[in-house]
């Protein structure tokens, strides 16, 4: 990783230094737009790399969408790869990157049950991921999300040869994130963090037959816990400010600082119940369309669908890890009245949901998105779907731990 104010400047000459002689820079139409993808191709072609573009991306990435995208980029050719972008925008850069490489049904890579699950069979070319958002942390993980339009849910695809080769890193690329774009993303690193935290313990797990069946998930170890508490400590600093005031440099460095420490975090450690809750919560989706958002379908933003449930989630966590969940209150400003867990589970649930009703434009619940009471079925059986997140809580996690998370949070 290459991370500082102005890095982008420099995206250039570290393509020559891979080799590279002709990219396919992916990005949106949206950050095509702001004039932040012409300068990353003008860094490359300053240093005599060629470049085409591809700009067809969804904001939020989809199977039809990505297999689209890969099938344009097999009619070109090109020896790497630079994504300009959020999470979408990196995401299906990657899958670009594995379908060209070796063509397949997008279906035999996405994770089991919903997908066969195959490995990817080798190496991809390199990858540049230079992020616009400080959500995803796309740039550094081996996991590529994704929405199967069919069956209405959110999955991805895991493996090591997915992770992008090198990102940089430049604040002054999220300022032009709106409010509510600024809020979920910044909500996305806060739940990333916390969820990274209260894993499952790295020495809990069993042991793997062989090296190849390692999963990308590892659970909580001391690394990713040193940076999960300083990246829950900067987002409860500084995802105000940056959301009141977009020009914030220092707020808007801390916050992708934030994200850089929670995605290293948790794309070794794993997050668990409420990004499982999130794919079916963005993938039912039935009306709701965001603020901020430059979309004419329904749509609930990643950062926001994991935020969700996550008060009720961490909640019922102080019962099952209560020192880890005692640590994130008080990273986040509220410190247990004591060391009860149902004192623990009121001082985290309080400080998620005081965060979120200072971010304004942020729904308090279920029910503001669009969900009653009788669509909790439904969302629990598409969490349940999430066998590889929910493998990596700290407990067992059953339909009626779901349902009860569900039902707390339809509103705050």
């Amino acid at each position: 990783m290459k991370f500082g104010i102005g890095a982008s400047e420099e995206v250039g000459f570290d393509a020559t230094r891979l080799g590279l002689k002709k990219v396919l820079v992916v990005t949106d139409k949206n950050i095509n737009s702001l004039g932040v993808v012409s300068r990353v191709i003008d860094s490359l072609e300053k240093y005599g790399v060629a470049t085409i573009l591809y700009d067809d991306i969804e904001i939020e990435p989809t199977d039809e969408s990505m297999v689209r995208a890969a099938q344009w980029a097999k009619e070109r050719e090109f020896d790497g790869i630079v994504a300009v972008g959020g999470g979408s925008v990196i995401d299906h850069a990657k899958v670009i990157n594995l379908l060209t490489k070796y063509p397949a049904d997008i279906m035999e890579y996405i994770n089991k049950p919903i997908g066969l699950g195959k490995p990817v069979p080798g190496p991809l070319r390199p990858l540049i991921a230079v992020p616009t958002t400080a959500g995803s942390g796309a740039e550094n993980t081996a996991v590529a999300v994704l929405d199967v339009k069919k069956e209405h849910v959110k999955t991805g695809i895991s493996h090591p040869y997915l992770r992008p080769t090198l990102a940089v890193v430049d604040p002054l690329l999220t300022v032009t994130m709106p409010p509510t774009v600024t809020a979920s993303t910044g909500l996305d690193v806060l739940t990333h963090a916390a969820e990274a935290y209260t894993a499952k313990p790295y020495y809990a797990k069993p042991k793997y037959p062989s090296p190849a069946d390692r999963p990308v998930y590892q659970g909580a170890n001391p690394i990713s816990d040193m940076f999960s508490e300083l990246a829950i400590q900067y987002v409860a600093k500084y995802l105000r400010r940056a959301y009141y005031n977009g020009h914030d440099l220092e707020a808007r460095y801390y916050m992708l600082l934030a994200c850089e420490l929670a995605s290293t975090s948790f794309g070794h450690a794993g997050v668990h119940i409420p990004h499982a809750n999130a794919y079916p919560i963005a993938g039912m989706v039935r009306d709701y369309v965001p603020p901020d958002y430059k979309v004419n379908y329904p749509l609930v933003p990643h950062g926001i669908s994991v935020v969700l449930t996550a008060p009720a989630t961490f909640r019922l966590l102080a019962h099952v890890v209560p020192e880890r969940v005692a640590k994130v209150a008080e990273l986040m400003g509220y410190e247990p009245e004591s060391d009860k867990p149902k004192k623990i589970g009121e001082a985290v649930y309080e400080a998620f949901v005081s965060l979120i009703e200072d971010l304004k434009t942020v729904p308090r619940g279920l029910k503001e998105v669009g969900y009653k009471e009788s669509d909790i079925p439904a969302l629990v059986e598409g969490s349940l779907k999430q066998q590889r997140l929910l493998a990596v809580a700290p407990m067992p996690v059953g339909k009626k731990d779901l349902e009860q998370v569900f039902k707390e949070s339809l509103e705050y």
